[in-house]
This record gives C-alpha cells, structure tokens and sequence, in this order.
C-alpha cells in the first residue's frame, strides 16, 4: 500500500525528470489522477510545479522539503479546513513589501503573509512559499526550516508579536551553536 507521501514523492521525481528533458510546460505533467491526488492534500499544481522547478535550477528547496512543506499543508488543509478549498486568492499586490519591517526585521511581514496563505491554500500561482527570498530570510534567522516556519505561524494563529519572538529566538538559539 501506496501512502500519500509515496505518492508525492513518485509525482515529484516524475516531474524532475520531465523538467530535465526540457519540457517546461507543467500544465501537461499531470494526468487526471495526478490532479485529483494533489486536490485530495490541498495542493495546486502550479505550486507543485513552482517546487520542481526550483528542486532543478537550485537544488533547493530539496525534494524532502517538498514533502515537509505539502505535508503541513495537507495537515492544515484536513484538520483545520476540513478539506474545505479556499476561494480567496493572495496575489503580489496584498502581499506586504520587501522593506517592510516587523520587530525590527525586515521581509518578516511579507514571508508572515505567504505563510499564512500557503496554510490555508490562498497564495495566487504566480506566489510561491519558500522562493528564494524566503530561503533567505529563513536562514539569515537561524536557519529556520520552510516546513518549521509553517508550523509556528499555525500555532502562533494571528499572533504577530509571538512568531516575531520565536524567530528571534531561533536566530540567537542557532548562532550559538
């Protein structure tokens, strides 16, 4: 028997290797049964893709991040959305900007946004959680994990000043070992 992680992971290496075969078109990756097993866990395929795509031109975020990330979203998507899909998109235009600050660290509000959106399955097809930026920020904070950071937004709710506290804790928990 086949668990849902298996599935992902074959999905995923499937893609890498039709990505590197040069077909960039990932709206022709994913048979009727691809599509309705991502749905089943909260996924989009465009966010699938947006994953692939990066595993192959950067190595990151790697394929068990991949897995880390769907698996708190898929989480999220059954416990607390009950397998409910959302409508509500986030698109670039309500995302805060790079220079925006929240206790005195800068990109916080914006990768704060994406996550919250990313739980709940809103962020537009054009956005993707733990791109580049948020890669960096992640690390220059103490290395925290895309799937760790996840984690804390749900358990922090709509506490702010909470997750702003736990990041901090983590950069200083990390720069001393």
């Amino acid at each position: 028997m086949l668990f849902w992680n298996d599935l992902y992971l074959a999905l995923f290496d499937r893609c890498v290797t039709q990505f590197e075969s040069g077909d960039a078109n990932y709206t022709q990756y994913f048979s009727e049964m691809d599509l309705h097993f991502l749905a089943s866990i909260g996924c989009q395929p465009r966010e699938f893709f947006d994953f692939i795509e990066d595993f192959c031109n950067d190595s990151l975020p790697t394929k068990s991040t991949s897995l880390l990330i769907a698996a708190v979203r898929r989480d999220y998507f059954l416990t607390v959305q009950k397998g409910e899909v959302s409508q509500l998109r986030i698109t670039r235009d309500d995302l805060p900007t790079f220079g925006e600050e929240l206790d005195g660290m800068t990109y916080l509000p914006r990768i704060l946004k994406k996550a919250r959106a990313k739980l709940r399955g809103e962020l537009d097809p054009d956005l993707m959680y733990a791109c580049g930026g948020d890669r960096k920020f992640l690390h220059e904070h103490g290395g925290i994990h895309p799937a760790d950071f996840l984690r804390h937004v749900w358990a922090c709710a709509d506490d702010d000043a909470k997750l702003a506290k736990w990041v901090r804790t983590q950069a200083t928990a990390n720069s001393s070992n």
